[in-house]
């Protein structure tokens, strides 16, 4: 693009003839000058000292002018790139307000608020500039965007950094107003500030290193939303038919996916429809779990108790069921109705579910003959995640309750779950005293003889009991 200033003019003759008049001029002064100058008696003294000093001047002003012509214009307040009167720039309000962040930025000083914001926009040239002009206008920042392509329309994925002051309901109406349809926005936090492929690869690689971490890892892609693992056969060894084709299946805003350990892995978000792009990621992490197979951390924790009994703490799955089966042998038949809540000779059946890393983790306590002894299960239930704990009679009242939900607990903080709740009978103490060993705040709900416990998570996590002392980590 060329600028008026540089643009080449068009030739005319009457320029070439003043100019060519004032040369003829310019000669005829010099003439005269010299001859007058020249008949004095120190008259060529006086035409070389003035030729030695229009020299001196034109040197003068030539390094003056190489020095300084670098220079930042004073105060730095030009116009904006577009400014004269094109859509970039700043009315004087927004250009006091510019600093180091970018023209009409949110300065550096002035508290921020971190936002998610989804919208959707016509599939036209200009439609996202638009978009980013009102943005501007409000001094919001865009940190980062990702788009989403559809048959009509382009969804747009911000996420901004704009002043607290500013409201979302006062964003959301700048937005209608600049061409954007179907707008979300929810507060983010600084976890939001890692651009997706990275967040993507970080996912994958946490599920591949642990079969339980593929239903947060959905979570955690994809935002709020509620995920169910209905399997293929029922606890009661009942065909459920529920499966799905091997592509999945994409309907506005549920995805239905085939479970690689049988069954359908069920995505719902009903506050937000789902995008081609979302469902093309999230079947390659379902994809990536089926191709490794089941897998479970092997590491342990060798414990002691009271008395001087060592114990180990580690993970379990299916490998366990028939350990697990025996602990049920030697359990009493109160011990088992009060985790189970139900039938006792239905309590083997729940195992294989249990077990299973797809619907949550499962620690064993182990002896050191190798007998397994106590089991503590953390469940995905949908939006809420339950904690349940089964411990063999003659182990109990030993603190291997209290550290096996001390660490279910902590396992969900990590995992960024806002609560997690007990179901057990009103009479069962022992829960009751190990949830509230946890020093964490409870919630109580009582109907019919059964108790819910539920305890919300704080930033710091469960405080850990201080019964069995760890020793050793292999």
């Amino acid at each position: 693009m060329t600028s008026s200033k540089s643009a080449r003019r068009p030739h005319h003759w009457r320029r070439d003839l003043i100019e060519l008049a004032a040369l003829f001029t310019a000669v005829a002064v010099a003439d005269a000058i010299a001859n007058l100058i020249g008949h004095q008696p120190d008259g060529p003294y006086l035409l070389v000292a003035s030729a030695v000093a229009l020299i001196a001047t034109a040197g003068f002003h030539t390094w003056w002018a190489r020095r300084h012509s670098h220079a930042p214009p004073p105060g730095g307040t030009g116009p904006a790139p577009g400014g004269d009167g094109g859509p970039a720039a700043y009315g004087a309000e927004d250009g006091a307000a510019a600093d180091d962040d970018g023209a009409g930025g949110v300065t550096g000083a002035e508290e921020t608020t971190l936002w998610r914001m989804r919208t959707t926009v016509r599939d036209a040239p200009g439609s996202l500039a638009t978009l980013c002009l009102a943005l501007s206008r409000l001094r919001v920042d865009i940190l980062t965007l990702g788009t989403h392509p559809l048959a009509r329309g382009t969804v747009d994925e911000f996420l901004l950094r704009a002043p607290a002051s500013l409201q979302a309901r006062e964003l959301s109406r700048e937005i209608a107003a600049a061409g954007g349809a179907d707008t979300w926005i929810e507060r983010a936090d600084a976890h939001d500030l890692v651009d997706i492929p990275t967040r993507v690869l970080s996912l994958a690689t946490r599920t591949a290193l642990d079969a339980a971490e593929l239903p947060l890892a959905l979570r955690q892609l994809l935002g709020r939303c509620t995920i169910h693992s209905l399997p293929a056969v029922s606890v009661t060894g009942r065909a459920t038919g529920e499966s799905a084709p091997v592509e999945g299946v994409l309907e506005e805003t549920v995805m239905r996916l085939r479970d690689p350990s049988g069954g359908v892995i069920s995505v719902e978000r009903p506050y937000l429809p789902f995008t081609p792009t979302e469902f093309a990621r999230t079947r390659a992490l379902v994809e990536l779990d089926a191709r490794l197979g089941p897998r479970v951390p092997r590491s342990a924790d060798v414990l002691t108790l009271p008395e001087g009994n060592e114990i180990t703490v580690r993970r379990a799955d299916r490998d366990d069921l028939a350990a697990a089966r025996a602990m049920h042998d030697r359990c009493s038949r109160r011990t088992l109705g009060l985790r189970y809540h139900g039938p006792v000779k239905d309590a083997d059946r729940y195992l294989d579910h249990l077990l299973s890393p797809r619907f949550g983790r499962t620690l064993a306590v182990q002896t050191a003959s190798g007998k397994l002894v106590a089991l503590g299960h953390l469940l995905w239930d949908g939006d809420e995640t339950e904690v349940a704990l089964l411990v063999e009679d003659d182990w109990q009242r030993r603190g291997i309750g209290s550290e096996l939900l001390g660490r279910l607990v902590a396992l969900a903080s990590e995992a960024g779950c806002a609560s997690v709740y007990a179901v057990t009978q009103s009479h069962n103490t022992g829960m009751v005293a190990a949830m509230r060993a946890l020093e964490l705040p409870l919630d109580y709900q009582i109907e019919e003889g059964t108790l819910v416990i539920t305890a919300r998570l704080t930033t710091e996590g469960a405080a850990r009991p201080a019964a069995p002392v760890e020793r050793a980590r292999r």
